[in-house]
């Protein structure tokens, strides 16, 4: 065995005895019998990514596990960029990805320094709604082209290198808004609405499902002195000048504690994508239960109430991976030729 593959195998092993996973379950999963533990890269702990995470886990672990056993492990991460580096490591098996990412990450384009190849799509889960959140005594237009009268003073971006980092500047560069003029912090979800609240930044990017527990926060201890910048249909043309992944979104009047009008903004989908070695049955049934227990997950957390087998192949920047394409053309969903294996 060459030193490297030595290496790896014992980081494998030492891993799953942190994880409680024998080398029985490893070879189980490596050879695609019975059986199967998987990590789940989400994203930081006040957004969408990881209560969505945890609540796929749950559901894997609670209609799977038993019948099985196929287990899945949800861990907070940076997000979307890190996911990526999780799974290229065999860190991570599944990860919740920005559409964005996908496709920079299939193209090896944008900030991605390579092409992923071994990543496959698993499904659309829900909309990730951008929340561009500033002090509401710098607001002027109501549009996010408020963002321009930040230059000099704070503005949080996400954690460094996260999803969140790297869709934002896209959007900002869609706009002409040059974040380096702002006095950028990068910090994750929870943190950006304590530093809002501390006065320590103006502005903060929120992209989640709604609601953000972030946001929400933010607004129960703020109130009026903050506002959600709208989208106008065109800033949303400029902002889907390279890469087409946004559409229009409403965010309903009441979503928020002092949220008394409607927010019109914009949304990408966030998909769940997983390696490509992982064994056609395994995902075949994840993917299953995901669909056949919608009301178990909608329970858990209210993103996934916009999921449904209707918009399953919605925004998917990467071909499906076979145990995917299995379920969905049992279902009878047309398949475009893009997302089949060639």
């Amino acid at each position: 065995m060459h030193k490297r593959q030595f290496l790896k195998s014992a980081l494998c092993l030492a891993t799953a005895g942190l994880l409680g996973i024998t080398a029985t379950g490893l070879a189980a999963q490596e050879n695609g019998s019975e059986g199967g533990q998987y990590i789940m890269g989400t994203a930081t702990t006040g957004g969408t990514y990881y209560p969505v995470g945890v609540a796929l886990s749950t559901l894997v672990r609670v209609k799977l596990e038993p019948t099985h056993g196929l287990s899945v492990s949800a861990i907070s991460s940076a997000g979307s960029a890190e996911n990526l580096r999780l799974m290229d490591d065999d860190e991570a098996q599944f990860g919740i990805l920005q559409a964005l990412y996908g496709a920079w990450a299939w193209n090896g384009e944008g900030p991605v320094p390579k092409a992923y190849d071994n990543v496959r799509s698993v499904s659309m889960l829900w909309q990730n709604v951008e929340h561009f959140v500033m002090r509401s005594d710098r607001v002027e237009t109501g549009t996010i082209d408020d963002l321009a009268h930040l230059y000099g003073r704070g503005f949080s971006i996400g954690a460094r290198n996260s999803g969140t980092e790297g869709s934002g500047r896209q959007i900002l560069a869609g706009l002409e808004i040059d974040p380096e003029q702002m006095n950028l912090a990068y910090l994750g979800y929870g943190p950006s609405a304590d530093s809002m609240q501390n006065g320590n930044i103006d502005g903060m990017n929120v992209p989640a499902g709604v609601p953000a527990s972030a946001v929400t926060s933010a607004f129960a201890n703020m109130g009026s002195d903050i506002s959600i910048l709208n989208v106008t249909q065109e800033q949303l043309e400029r902002i889907n000048g390279e890469y087409p992944v946004w559409s229009a979104f409403e965010i309903p009047a009441g979503t928020y504690p002092g949220q008394d009008e409607a927010v019109h903004t914009i949304a990408q989908p966030n998909i769940l994508v997983v390696n490509a070695d992982v064994p056609e049955e395994h995902v075949y049934q994840i993917t299953k239960a995901m669909f056949e227990n919608l009301p178990f997950l909608n329970n858990i957390h209210p993103a996934t109430r916009d999921m449904s087998l209707e918009k399953a192949l919605d925004g998917l920047p990467m071909p499906l991976h076979p145990g995917a394409a299995r379920y969905f053309q049992e279902q009878g969903l047309e398949i475009p030729e893009h997302l089949l294996e060639s």
